[in-house]
């Protein structure tokens, strides 16, 4: 083990009695079935890599931020980089929102590997799940261990933004049954200290254009773990998008954080880069030291992975060896390449730790609330990261 990450203190030997205490502080899927998704250990971060993944992490926001307002409006790029044109009116019709705001509610995923080289693997700004663990386990963890948590700012963050976006309802599909989204939005809601009704999505209708749930209320400002991509898919999509369009319903994250949540911004702001157009010289420097080279059609000469641009949970994860070979692809998640382009980027490699669960590869997202980088979220599982994957707590040392 490297320097950067050093996993500390074998597992309690009770671990019912954590999983009990976890679930009464919200956390009610340490055990999934009979899997253990949470991981009764913790990774300690060495701090220089921290503080440098914080710094990343706000400099990648604003590339990104900055990419979206330049392909606002232009449907070419909207077409290339997979986003639905059920939305595109929406897109085009409603305002963008302030700098570093068009999505409020974000999560970066790095691979950071044994030497503490960082590059960034995508941005989940739409519906990223993983708060649970991050606001509430994570510090829980660090505390008895001596680490520090940044992850304790997470719960003031989300009061911040959801003070500005003021939703109604919160909700999720299968709520009350699915108990991961279920406990997202219980908590987010919780910590943003609103009334706020939770709901199931698949209870929600469009009534001449307005949203109401299963009692015939009317909604006004929703938060949902809605993918927007869906709205091309499901039934009533378009019912939803016009509510949204007409100013019936307003959502959070806002609808431009589909640009955002879109793979294929990855290539946009990577052509950009290499056309030398848009970004300023440190710009540039983090996208060269951050990014990893990205395009719309496998033109790597090493490996290279491919996925949807809307894949979620390593669903359409395809590893490409140095010969251009399949080496492996996700046999768990949902493959969406099949309703959405695909986007090729070159591979990058996670740093393997050693858990009671066996060496797993690590890793690390970075939640991004109301524009601040504030919470990591561990990761442990094979070198795609998909829904079978462990939870572990990252802290400071």
């Amino acid at each position: 083990m490297s320097g950067v990450f050093e996993v500390i203190a074998a597992p309690h030997p009770d671990r019912d009695s954590r999983v009990k205490t976890l679930a009464e502080l919200g956390f009610t899927w340490a055990n999934i079935g009979e899997e253990r998704y949470w991981i009764d250990q913790v990774i300690g971060m060495n701090k220089e890599t921290y503080d440098e993944l914080e710094q990343a992490s706000t400099a990648l926001w604003q590339v990104l931020d900055r990419t979206v307002r330049y392909i606002h409006g232009n449907h070419g790029l909207y077409h290339l980089i997979g986003i639905p044109e059920v939305l595109w009116e929406m897109l085009d019709t409603l305002p963008l929102p302030e700098a570093g705001r068009i999505s409020r509610y974000a999560r970066f995923d790095f691979a950071i590997d044994q030497n503490g080289t960082i590059k960034l693997l995508e941005l989940n700004a739409d519906t990223p799940t993983g708060y649970v663990e991050s606001s509430i386990v994570t510090p829980w963890m660090c505390e008895q261990y001596g680490l520090a948590s940044p992850n304790r700012a997470m719960k003031e963050l989300v009061a911040e933004a959801w003070a500005v976006e003021r939703p109604d309802t919160a909700a999720c599909v299968a709520y009350g049954e699915h108990l991961e989204d279920s406990g997202t939005i219980e908590a987010l809601v919780k910590h943003s200290g609103l009334d706020v009704k939770c709901c199931d999505c698949l209870e929600l209708y469009v009534d001449e254009g307005v949203l109401k749930d299963s009692e015939g209320r009317s909604i006004r400002s929703l938060f949902a773990l809605y993918p927007k991509e869906w709205m091309a898919v499901d039934d009533g999509g378009d019912a939803l998008a016009y509510a949204i369009e007409t100013g019936e319903l307003t959502i959070w994250n806002g609808p431009h954080s589909i640009l955002l949540q879109s793979k294929g911004l990855m290539a946009v702001v990577w052509g950009l880069y290499e056309l030398g157009q848009l970004y300023s010289d440190s710009e540039r420097e983090m996208i060269a030291k951050y990014m990893l080279p990205t395009y719309n059609k496998a033109v790597f000469e090493g490996s290279f992975v491919s996925k949807s641009m809307f894949g979620r949970e390593g669903g359409s994860v395809r590893l490409f060896d140095a010969s251009g070979s399949l080496e492996l692809e996700d046999q768990q998640g949902f493959d969406t390449s099949t309703l959405f382009p695909t986007v090729y980027q070159k591979r990058a490699e996670l740093a393997r730790i050693d858990t009671s669960e066996g060496e797993l590869h690590l890793l690390t997202g970075m939640f991004v609330i109301n524009g601040k980088p504030c919470g990591m979220l561990g990761r442990g599982g094979g070198p795609i990261t998909g829904n079978a994957s462990h939870f572990i707590a990252i802290g400071v040392k």
